[in-house]
């Protein structure tokens, strides 16, 4: 029994691990996940998580949790015990896995890691493998088994907590490269000596973990392939032996260094071809997964050799083809796809043209295949869902069969476009003679035989060259009469939509695809409408010119079926249409823009007069998105100076725009669509739009001003991009206007900024930083000069307290796009001389720059470093380290001292003995050597450490909140 003091000790931590697990409410959870948490990091979980582990009366799971805890100790806080305990420290481990060496297997685990942690940072500790062999004992061979495979993992994944990187590699090599010999004798020994060893799935994958360091080669010429081998008789061990066995593959993908090793197991392997069949017909699936894996990841490692040899290893090919063909479930011939595409890689190229012929034969089999496991299943007896209403097995379904579809691209790759078209119209054919005439638009029978190579034309459409005169002339008009069944007319019109390219060079295939199309706006099913949608979008866009003298008949058309569409299909009809409008004749520009698009702002009107909750505003959102195609599509090319027929449409609306901006300031879908018109009118027309530029940019400020919405910043920003100083037939005082419409923006933005706190504004802080650095990079001089330039510097550090990813991304591109114009030729300058030269930074903006860094420096670095250690998201951190790296190149002193002042600020105790004084020097050293760039690593790597073993939460907390644990022995 423990002391009744060790049990008053670990008390507080049982009742938390208790409440974790328990039925409290979720306040409590809270509370006891901060507490324990908390403990995790304190110098009192040493002694605790001993006591625990050494209690009888403490619960399993508890000891689960003080074993994860004291691995995370010894990971991340081993500085916090005296150098002279760390024996006694290991003593005390490895007496806790001696006693818990038959179970439960999670804790032996995690004191093995804990066992593995310490052999790392224990650098004296010379002889690890003897000295727990020892300890252990020869009765204990599972649990050495479980340390000898934790122990490369664990060196590998490379914790560097207290060692340097020189002292990294040597004790790697301490550690592995010299024991692997050991290890491969002692696991020999134990494979000979245990008459269970190859049903052992532990001693398989110690195999696994080690081939980390032991040659493919020595493994395959050893007893221990029969073991291998053997496993995969086995229930208990098979999947282990799955995996060891691909570990070979991977280790012997260098084919050239690799021939003896792969002819040693290519025969061994193909002696389990029997194996597919076996699995297949006792319909034992996992084994069939498994064995179906062996094969497919020998082909992927083995492709090129596989190209190089196609005789030899036809058979590899030929087992992949059975496990894709015998698959009964469809949850095997995934497995393959990366098979079946790395060798189209190969053979494929001109030099292995002889294996393209030789497996011919095999990917047109693979078609066959493929298409059938397209086939929807037939659904039970009396069902109508075809999934039996599994949403995730639908959802599975949908994504395998895309899976699919790439494999029949790589299949056109190998045999030919025609011949993979033509097996396609054979199977179409071949339901038409059978069934067609039993066919109504009630009842289809076996549609599912039609719908599968209608899925499989539409897969090989970016296969198929446009001007393919061979299949499609034949294919195409048999498809528009295809029956109207749900499934099948939408798989049709999916298939038509990915060959309007084709249709556009076989003019005389228009008429029927169109009225296929249109009259299946009318369909009962939305998934129809919403294809049909779709490929009148592709008609559109790519048989612009075949539809361009039908204007009049379309406009009647987007009339009719336009207010009965959903959104997205509104949208690409819409495009459709503009498709057509833009190859008008110009003198017809104006009217056919005005035909179309007057209708859509009669409907934005009524519905903006009658918006009184949100779906309603939603509406009017989505019919402003219609104006916007038209503004990006409909882009007539007119000379410099003459009146562009789009803008002066565009002129006209841009009041309508404005009105409903101010009578909707607090409606974001509606404010960001009309910002995104507002922007594509100044990206499409550019200086064409110089005329209504004031009075678009007065609207534009005048909503930022009223709604405090970033998407007014979104849209300032392509104004500042088109009309900046020496931009193409823009004129300076365009220019000079521009950036004070800029500057009283970034006032606008201050005054926010002032009013409410950074977490309230993340959106307009990603805005108006984006907008920023733009503005640096096309106005570099008047950005650095403006009387703004400091107080938008320090509204940059305000917008580092965020944790979001995107505005503090936003926010530190700003710094570094700042800080390039304090070099001679800035990388983000978008400049060139008249001769072409990269841009050249005058010396008063290059001084400019570093005086601001020199005076804003230190809240900058303070913010960045704190930033790095506790609050961005790692996302952040290469622009964060970027930042820092900058200030070291510019200023490397003054920045070497605002380091140490952050250092000093940190919390007592959260940094290791000596830790900054390594830091400050490597810096040092790195700034002398002028290795500025090596100065990223160091801060992210001193970082990461800080954060890991002070911020980030440790092992073992989540679980306790999962459902309680099954413990095996």
């Amino acid at each position: 029994m423990a002391s009744k003091e060790g049990g008053q000790a670990f008390a507080p931590v049982l009742a938390a691990v208790a409440t974790m697990q328990g039925n409290v409410p979720r306040s409590e959870k809270t509370q006891a996940h901060e507490f324990l948490e908390k403990f995790q990091k304190s110098i009192e979980a040493w002694t605790t998580t001993h006591a625990l582990l050494q209690s009888p009366d403490v619960p399993v799971e508890a000891k689960l949790f003080a074993a994860t805890t004291l691995k995370g100790k010894i990971v991340f806080d081993l500085d916090q015990l005296p150098p002279d305990s760390l024996l006694a420290l290991r003593d005390s481990v490895l007496n806790l896995l001696v006693a818990f060496a038959s179970g439960p297997r999670p804790i032996q685990t995690q004191l093995c890691v804990c066992l593995a942690s310490l052999a790392i940072q224990m650098i004296a500790w010379k002889d690890v493998l003897a000295t727990v062999a020892s300890a252990l004992g020869s009765n204990a061979g599972d649990c050495v088994l479980e340390f000898l495979k934790i122990l490369p993992e664990e060196v590998t994944e490379g914790r560097k907590i207290n060692l340097s990187e020189d002292e990294l590699l040597d004790r790697t090599k301490e550690l592995l490269q010299d024991n692997a010999e050991q290890v491969m004798q002692l696991m020999i020994q134990y494979a000979q000596s245990s008459p269970t060893a190859a049903t052992n799935p532990r001693l398989l994958d110690c195999i696994t973990s080690w081939l980390r360091e032991i040659p493919a080669a020595k493994v395959v010429e050893s007893p221990l392939m029969d073991v291998i081998i053997k496993a995969l008789d086995n229930d208990v061990s098979f999947e282990a032996g799955v995996e060891c066995l691909c570990t070979l593959y991977r280790d012997t993908k260098d084919v050239d260094e690799s021939l003896p090793i792969i002819q040693a197991l290519y025969p061994r392997l193909m002696a389990l071809r029997h194996k597919i069949a076996e699995t297949a017909e006792a319909e034992d699936l996992e084994a069939f997964k498994g064995i179906t894996r062996m094969f497919a990841e020998a082909g992927e490692a083995w492709a090129v050799l596989i190209a190089r040899l196609p005789s030899e290893f036809r058979g590899l090919v030929e087992a992949n083809l059975e496990c894709a063909a015998r698959d009964w479930e469809r949850e095997a011939v995934s497995l393959t796809f990366i098979f079946w595409y790395e060798l189209k890689q190969q053979i494929t190229i001109e030099k292995f043209v002889e294996a393209r012929m030789n497996f011919q034969d095999i990917f047109s089999q693979l078609v066959d295949i493929m298409v059938k496991h397209l086939e929807f299943p037939n659904p039970e007896e009396g069902e109508t869902d075809l999934f039996g209403g599994d949403r995730e097995q639908e959802e599975k379904f949908r994504q395998f069969r895309h899976s699919m579809g790439d494999v029949l691209k790589d299949c056109c790759a190998v045999v030919s476009v025609q011949d993979c078209l033509g097996k396609i119209y054979q199977l179409i054919q071949q339901w038409v003679a059978k069934y067609a005439s039993q066919a109504s638009n009630d009842h289809v029978p076996h549609w599912q035989e039609l719908e599968a190579p209608l899925f499989g034309l539409r897969a090989m459409g970016r296969m198929v060259d446009p001007e393919e005169n061979t299949i499609l002339n034949q294919l195409v008009p048999l498809i528009v009469q295809i029956p109207d069944q749900e499934k099948v007319r939408f798989q049709a019109i999916m298939a038509l939509a990915r060959y309007t390219e084709w249709t556009a060079l076989h003019p005389e295939t228009l008429e029927a695809q169109l009225n296929y199309v249109i009259s299946a706006f009318h369909h009962s099913s939305q998934e129809v409408v919403q294809a049909a949608a779709l490929a009148f979008k592709f008609l559109g866009t790519d048989c612009q010119k075949l539809l361009g003298g039908h204007i009049g008949q379309l406009h009647s058309f987007f009339e009719s079926v336009l207010d009965k569409l959903k959104p997205t299909s509104q949208e690409e009809v819409t495009e459709g249409v503009a498709a057509v409008v833009s190859v008008q004749p110009l003198e017809k520009i104006y009217d056919s823009f005005k035909m179309f698009c007057d209708p859509i702002m009669a409907r934005i009107m009524n519905l903006a007069n009658n918006a009184q909750d949100e779906e309603g505003q939603r509406a009017v959102a989505d019919h402003l998105q219609l104006i916007t195609i038209f503004v990006q599509v409909v882009t007539p090319i007119i000379p410099f100076g003459e009146e562009n027929p789009a803008v002066k449409y565009v002129g006209e609306i841009l009041p309508i725009m404005t009105t409903i901006v101010m009578n909707f300031t607090s409606s974001t879908p509606i404010l960001e669509r009309v910002c995104r018109c507002w922007r594509y009118m100044i990206i499409s027309y550019r200086t064409a739009m110089i005329p209504l530029l004031p009075t678009l940019a007065q609207s534009i400020a005048s909503g930022f001003e009223a709604s405090r919405e970033g998407c007014f910043l979104w849209a300032t920003d392509a104004v500042v991009r088109e009309f900046s100083d020496g931009a193409e037939y823009v004129d300076q005082a365009t220019s000079d206007a521009v950036f004070q419409f800029y500057e009283q923006q970034a006032l606008a933005f201050l005054r926010i900024l002032n009013d409410l706190p950074p977490e309230n504004l993340p959106d307009v802080i990603e805005d108006f930083f984006r907008l920023s650095s733009d503005a640096v990079r096309y106005y570099p001089k008047k950005c650095i000069s403006s009387s703004l330039a400091v107080p938008i510097f320090s509204a940059a550090l305000s917008a580092l307290t965020l944790q979001q990813v995107d505005p503090l991304i936003a926010t530190l591109h700003y710094y570094r796009d700042l800080f390039g114009f304090a070099f001679d030729k800035p990388l983000v300058s978008e400049f060139t001389s008249p001769e072409g030269e990269p841009y050249t930074n005058p010396p008063e903006v290059r001084e400019a720059v570093k005086g601001l860094i020199a005076s804003q420096g230190q809240p900058l670095a303070q913010r960045v470093l704190t930033g790095m250690m506790f609050t961005f998201p790692g996302d952040c951190f290469p622009d964060a380290s970027g930042v820092m790296m900058t200030m070291f190149e510019l200023l490397p002193q003054e920045t070497g001292a605002w380091l140490q002042t952050t250092l000093h600020m940190l919390p007592a105790g959260t940094m290791k003995p000596g830790e900054a004084e390594r830091l400050l020097k490597n810096i040092s050293d790195k700034v002398q050597s002028g290795e500025t760039r090596k100065i990223r690593v160091l801060l992210q790597d001193f970082t990461n450490s800080y954060r890991r073993r002070n911020v980030a939460p440790r092992d073992g907390l989540g679980r306790l909140e999962a459902t309680r644990f099954r413990f095996s022995g």
